[in-house]
């Protein structure tokens, strides 16, 4: 089983992470995007968005889009980070997977590319005044994620999911981003929490290193 994946990509992160704590036997191919290496005909036959990350099975078997990846993966371990057996706990990891991809990921990479990734790569100046909006929208989902894990563990229960393995991934950015937690006490704990998961470590090194 092959993952093709880039260091830093906070898509490919997550699956990595999972694969990590899961401890599969997966072989783990970076590909360079400068390159225009994912644009090449051999690429977008295994992804035709031409994106990491793409999982592909001994018998060319292929599967992209992060999340999807993930369920799979857990599935076919038989895992209980996705918790197929029952039907309630399933939706909620669901539904912070789904939280997670269309409000907390972009909101909190948006305020990295301002704050940090524009002077890094000579992308012009920052813009305050999506700064300032996307700071003020990164607030109110930390506000929903901190009241979410109040009286818990993890997001879902007593027990992490894959839920909290791709929260966790963007939450390891969030210093990086200039966010605090100190007024959200229910995410800075779980945050440590997460963070002392050598998978999670492993899996976000190469983006620390980068901001570093």
């Amino acid at each position: 089983m092959k993952l093709y994946s880039m260091p830093i990509s906070p898509n490919a992160i997550r699956v990595r992470a999972l694969i990590h704590e899961l401890g599969l036997d997966v072989e783990i191919i970076d590909k360079d995007m400068r390159s225009g290496e994912l644009k090449s005909p051999e690429f977008l036959s295994l992804n035709p968005n031409g994106k990491v990350p793409v999982l592909e099975e001994d018998d060319g078997f292929t599967l992209w889009e992060s999340r999807a990846i993930m369920a799979y993966l857990a599935v076919k371990a038989g895992s209980t980070l996705y918790p197929v057996s029952d039907p309630r706990a399933q939706a909620q990891v669901d539904q912070w997977q789904s939280w997670h991809a269309v409000h907390f990921a972009p909101t909190i990479q948006q305020v990295l590319f301002e704050r940090r990734l524009k002077p890094l790569f000579g992308l012009g100046e920052p813009d305050e005044s999506k700064i300032e909006k996307t700071v003020k929208d990164a607030g109110e989902l930390l506000s929903v994620l901190d009241k979410g894990l109040e009286g818990k563990d993890y997001i879902a229960g007593d027990q992490m999911t894959l839920a909290d393995i791709s929260l966790a991934c963007t939450a390891a950015t969030l210093a990086q981003a200039g966010l605090l937690l100190e007024p959200y006490p229910a995410v800075a704990a779980w945050h440590l929490r997460m963070m002392e998961r050598p998978a999670i470590q492993k899996a976000v090194a190469p983006a620390m290193e980068f901001f570093a």
